[in-house]
């Protein structure tokens, strides 16, 4: 965790470096105001390289497209929606424009997917006399398979809650962690339990930190250790459940995990999510959030767009209608191998 406070640091300081926006630099005019949020993602976004490449977005030409829909006669309303509509050209969970009246946001990122998922499914598995630990929901299962869903990495979890969990889990053939329709949250929480896992450190992952205006302007790759925790540890399989709703520091358990020889990922692919939000300020006071710190897997590939599972499975509509999940069901069967 002390490494994680580390290169925070070092990214709030490499981002300080970068060419600023001043709201003196701009007027607090529709115009004004646009070409501020146009430079600051210019100067500041993390993945232009890697997004020019996957779908050919070039910046310049957005700034274009978007730049004849400004008028000094348009209202706030439209001006909002220009800009927000020119934010999602970037294809981004991370980056919303937020005004007290309205948040912008891109969420075809799992929009467009199937959800794999169905709370009612979930109700019956867990049952009524399901434990809680801060954010997390366990129970047994009738094969005696452990079974925690957590819905947020938001949700504080503790080590003593961790300890607690495993303690009464510890017996059970093997254990599922249900992270589908996880949107993120707290770092600290996505490695604090992925820590359970490892019985010494692991490479999971690196990261990267903008050191200049330009949109190749980085620090060398820095290298992601997991610790083990001091804590209790599982050492048996476990299977890690995910869908296209997993985003944020939820992809980045999930890439935690898959690093580790005791997990197997079973589901959909994840939604992604792989940049360290930071976040600006325009002439007019609206707040620009923005992926500024691109983190990649252990082979150095970004998961901004997603993390493939081992085992992709999809809730079939047979399964669903005889109120069975056919991805907790997949990853019983491998447990119980």
């Amino acid at each position: 965790m002390r490494r994680f406070f580390q290169m925070m640091a070092a990214l709030v300081l490499a981002l300080a470096t970068v060419s600023c926006v001043d709201e003196e630099e701009f007027d607090n005019t529709p115009q004004g105001n646009f070409e501020a949020l146009w430079k600051i993602m210019d100067e500041r976004y993390c993945f232009f390289d890697y997004k020019k490449q996957e779908y050919g977005l070039d910046w310049n030409a957005v700034h274009d497209k978007y730049r004849v829909r400004i008028s000094d006669r348009m209202t706030s309303d439209q001006l909002f929606e220009v800009m927000g509509d020119m934010l999602a050209e970037l294809r981004d969970g991370h980056v919303n424009l937020a005004r007290a009246a309205d948040f912008s946001r891109y969420w075809s990122w799992h929009e467009d997917y199937p959800a794999n998922f169905s709370d009612s499914l979930l109700r019956r598995y867990l049952d009524t006399d399901y434990k809680i630990a801060a954010g997390m929901k366990y129970t047994i299962l009738d094969d005696n398979i452990g079974y925690v869903y957590y819905e947020s990495f938001s949700e504080a979890v503790g080590d003593g809650n961790l300890d607690e969990i495993i303690n009464r889990l510890m017996l059970c053939r093997g254990l599922i962690i249900d992270v589908r329709n996880n949107s993120g949250g707290n770092l600290t929480y996505a490695e604090r339990i992925a820590a359970r896992f490892t019985n010494e450190p692991v490479l999971v992952g690196y990261m990267q930190h903008k050191t200049g205006p330009g949109h190749s302007d980085f620090s060398d790759m820095e290298e992601q250790w997991l610790q083990p925790s001091a804590g209790m540890r599982w050492q048996k399989k476990v299977c890690v459940l995910t869908n296209r709703s997993v985003y944020s520091a939820a992809n980045e358990f999930v890439k935690y995990m898959k690093a580790l020889p005791c997990a197997t990922i079973v589901g959909d692919r994840t939604g992604g999510g792989a940049g360290m939000p930071f976040s600006g300020s325009l002439p007019n006071g609206w707040i620009v959030r923005f992926s500024a710190c691109p983190m990649y897997d252990r082979d150095g590939q970004t998961t901004e767009f997603g993390i493939e599972p081992d085992h992709s499975v999809s809730l079939t509509d047979e399964d669903f209608a005889r109120g069975r999940d056919t991805i907790i069901e997949f990853a019983r069967a491998l447990l119980s191998r």
